[in-house]
């Protein structure tokens, strides 16, 4: 029986906790940071705003102070960040450049900066946001180079050319300081989640090893007990009646090798209590580093068989391993709960792990892929359980594990994940796949 293999390279889960924390905290930042520094700067544009030439004073200012109000909003909101953000950049870069076209007084500047100058280091974390480290690079620099231009010319005040290059340069270090910033905390919330995920395939592997282990285990008894204990028998037989005892025993031992896979509970004497198992897929929903909202109603105090509930529980830690690998929509937060409850006789259990994530098509899963077929379904199927899996691409995902099948007890109750309380996911389901 060959065992599970590692997996050839760390599969880093399609919605990066760390990373994700990151980019809003950064996003929220530059969004605060812009609308305030906006509000301060408007006392300098209003004293600037006689010597402009209109239109052009009104476009150039709707299209940057309305951009950071954009921008703020987006933070907010958690939508379309870059895109916002990537326009303050660019709108402030074409401003600096337009604006020898719309001084009318160029004396204005020559006794003050014009206001530009007070939005450069807003414009610079924007592209951090916005940008790869790359082009945000060569932004920070260009553009506090473009303002440094601007003061030389009439337009700009004129002023003396150490005057503005020290403008510039301090520009440019306080734009460098938040890309490099910027830059490690992503590179550090992008370790974190190569761990979380090198972990995630660890504990999937185990999963799997361990199911492996308990079938060899199991296959090993029967070819102990009964298959060489066979063999045996035959090889010392010597008259009809020890020949026909053989036969018998070989024909005992194919049954039970034929029945090693539709063995369920009831091979068992081992119990536990199912409000136990219920309070274990609580403990253990809320100690992953990716959130679960965990409800729980109250559970019957009646014990199932041992193996059912190792298998429920099992199947339902690998529903959220492969919900955290797989369920994730860039760019977009995604709700998980674990529901546990009693089955529709009061005295089993029915688990279902859902998300709103991404989905798929139960029906285009390779066979190869082993999570759902063999560590969800099989295994709660072989001790008399019953997985329902729902799902369409990006119509989130809903695994329901219950014990014992509904099937098993009426056909009334085929679908007993329908007793439970509405998911509140826009009413759509989905599985999770390996």
């Amino acid at each position: 029986m060959a065992g599970p293999s590692a997996p050839s390279e760390v599969r880093r889960p399609r919605n990066p906790i760390s990373r994700a924390q990151i980019e809003t905290a950064l996003s929220l930042s530059v969004g605060i940071f812009g609308v305030g520094y906006g509000a301060l700067t408007l006392t300098a544009m209003v004293s600037q705003l006689p010597s402009l030439r209109e239109p052009w004073a009104a476009v150039l200012n709707i299209a940057i102070f309305g951009g950071l109000l954009i921008a703020g909003l987006a933070s907010l909101l958690r939508a379309g960040v870059k895109v916002a953000n990537g326009y303050v950049a660019i709108a402030y870069l074409l401003a600096i450049i337009c604006w020898p076209l719309v001084v009318a007084d160029p004396t204005v500047a020559a006794e003050s900066k014009p206001w530009l100058w007070y939005l450069c280091t807003v414009a610079t974390a924007c592209a951090v946001i916005a940008f790869p480290v790359t082009w945000a690079a060569v932004y920070t620099f260009v553009t506090p180079a473009a303002y440094g231009v601007l003061r030389l010319l009439p337009a700009g005040g004129g002023v003396d050319p150490l005057l503005a290059t020290l403008d510039a340069a301090y520009a440019m270090i306080l734009g460098g300081t938040a890309l490099v910033i910027a830059t490690m905390l992503r590179q550090a919330a992008a370790a974190v989640d190569d761990a979380q995920g090198t972990a995630l395939d660890r504990y999937t592997i185990a999963v799997r090893q361990h199911a492996t282990e308990l079938e060899r285990v199991q296959v090993d008894s029967i070819v102990h007990d009964s298959v060489l204990t066979t063999f045996l028998s035959a090889a010392s037989a010597r008259t009809p009646e020890a020949r026909a005892l053989a036969a018998q025993m070989a024909s005992d031992a194919m049954a039970h090798l034929s029945a090693a896979d539709d063995r369920g509970a009831g091979d068992t004497d081992e119990t536990v209590r199912v409000d136990l198992i219920g309070r274990r897929l609580q403990a253990t929903a809320s100690s992953l580093a990716t959130p679960f909202e965990v409800t729980m109603e109250t559970l019957s105090r009646a014990t199932m068989p041992l193996t059912a509930a190792d298998a429920i529980y099992s199947a339902a830690v690998q529903a959220m391993v492969n919900s955290i690998q797989h369920a994730g929509v860039e760019g977009r937060d995604i709700r998980r709960t674990v529901h546990v409850a009693r089955d529709g006789g009061g005295a089993g259990l029915l688990v279902r792990v859902a998300d709103d994530g991404a989905g798929f098509d139960p029906d285009r899963v390779p066979s190869g892929r082993l999570g759902l077929r063999v560590s969800i379904q099989e295994r709660v199927a072989n001790t008399g359980g019953l997985v329902v899996v729902e799902s369409a691409p990006g119509r989130g995902t809903v695994v329901t594990m219950s014990w014992p099948d509904p099937l098993a007890i009426t056909n009334a109750s085929r679908l007993a994940a329908a007793e439970l309380p509405p998911l509140g996911l826009g009413g759509d389901s989905g599985t999770i796949a390996e």
